[in-house]
C-alpha cells in the first residue's frame, strides 16, 4: 500500500479530522492494523468491524473512493463521518446503542471490480478497531511481513498471559497468594473511598451506591456497590473497561460480581481488577461495565486511585 500507516493514523486520529470480503482475524484492540481483502466471490461473508462511541475507527483504501458514494446506516448516530480521497474516519456518538449492526458501503472511483465494498459496523460499549486497511489489489510483501510481525507480538502477549494465569492458578488463596504472586511486593494495599467524587452517566442498568478504589504494587481495583433500578431482567457484568483522560486503557484482568442484580435487590458488588505499574497515573479514570448482550451498561466517571 502506498500510504504510511503510522502517518495516516496519527494525522486522522490526532487531527479530529458491495463486494464480498475475505477477512483476516480481528486484531487486539489498540493501534493494531486489521487488513481486509476484497474478493469477487459473493458467497464470502461480509466483514464486521467493532466501533464504540467516542472512539475513532479509520479505514484506509488502496484505491480512491467516491465521497458522494459513501452510505452509512444510522448516520445521525455518528458524530464524525470524514471521507477523504482514500480514507474514511468514523466516530460514533453516544446515540449508538451497544449491539447495533449498521451497514457501511463505500464506492470506488476507478470503475474497476469490485466497484464497492460493504462492511457491517458492530457497536461495542467500550471497544473499537482503530485502523482498517482495505485492499482491492494484490498486497505487497511488506504488508504480509508486517502482519506476521504483529501476529508474533500477539502470540507473545498471549504466551505471557497464559504463564501469568498458570502461576496464579498454582498459587495459594488469600494473603499468601497475594504474596506468592508478588501482587503486594512489600507495599500492601492502599484504599480510598471515592464515592462522593464519582459521577454516573444517566440511564445505566443500575445505580451506584458506594465506590471504593484499591492499589497494590502491581494492581488496581474498583469495587462498586450497585442498587437495582427496578428492572425485572437480572443484570450481571461480564466485561469492563478502565480508560484514562488520554484514552489510555488499563489491562483488565478480571470482573467479579457477588450475584445477579435483579428487581428489588440492593448492594450487589462488582469488582474490577486491572494491571497498573506503581508509577501509573492515579486518574481520573472512566469505568464502563456491560452485560452479556452489551446493551445494558453502567458508566462511572472521575475514579481516582490511591
Amino acid at each position: 500500500m502506498h500510504h504510511s500507516v503510522s502517518a495516516v493514523l496519527l494525522s486522522l486520529l490526532l487531527s479530529g479530522a458491495g463486494a464480498a470480503l475475505a477477512q483476516s482475524p480481528v486484531s487486539i484492540v489498540g493501534l493494531s492494523v486489521r487488513r481486509i481483502e476484497l474478493v469477487s466471490d459473493d458467497t464470502q461473508p461480509v466483514a464486521e468491524v467493532a466501533v464504540s462511541p467516542g472512539l475513532s475507527t479509520v479505514f484506509i483504501f488502496d484505491s480512491e473512493v467516491s465521497r458522494e458514494g459513501v452510505t452509512l446506516e444510522g448516520r445521525e448516530r455518528f458524530a464524525v463521518l470524514d471521507a477523504g480521497l482514500s480514507t474514511l474516519r468514523l466516530v460514533p456518538s453516544e446515540k449508538l446503542s451497544s449491539g447495533e449492526r449498521l451497514k457501511l458501503t463505500v464506492r470506488f472511483l476507478d470503475g474497476a471490480a469490485p466497484a464497492s465494498a460493504t462492511i457491517v459496523l458492530v457497536a461495542h460499549p467500550a471497544r473499537s478497531e482503530a485502523l482498517i486497511e482495505v485492499y482491492r489489489r494484490k498486497r505487497g510483501i511488506e504488508t504480509y511481513q508486517e502482519e506476521v510481525r504483529q501476529a508474533r507480538l500477539e502470540a507473545e502477549q498471549y504466551k505471557e498471559e497464559n504463564a501469568r494465569l498458570r502461576a496464579e492458578r498454582s498459587a495459594p488463596d488469600g494473603v499468601t497468594g497475594l504474596i506468592a504472586t508478588s501482587v503486594l511486593d512489600g507495599r500492601g494495599i492502599d484504599f480510598r473511598d471515592v464515592t462522593q467524587g464519582v459521577s454516573q452517566v444517566p440511564g445505566g442498568a443500575a445505580a451506584k451506591n458506594f465506590v471504593y478504589a484499591y492499589r497494590t504494587a502491581r494492581r488496581v481495583a474498583v469495587e462498586v456497590h450497585l442498587n437495582s433500578r427496578g428492572d425485572d431482567q437480572p443484570w450481571t457484568a461480564v466485561g469492563a473497561m478502565l480508560r484514562g483522560k488520554a484514552n489510555e486503557e488499563l489491562k483488565v484482568l478480571r470482573v467479579w460480581q457477588s450475584g445477579p442484580l435483579a428487581s428489588g435487590s440492593t448492594n450487589q458488588r462488582v469488582v474490577v481488577e486491572a494491571e497498573a505499574a506503581s508509577e501509573s497515573p492515579q486518574g481520573p479514570f472512566t469505568l464502563k461495565l456491560w452485560d452479556a448482550d452489551m446493551r445494558r451498561t453502567i458508566t462511572l466517571g472521575n475514579i481516582t486511585f490511591p
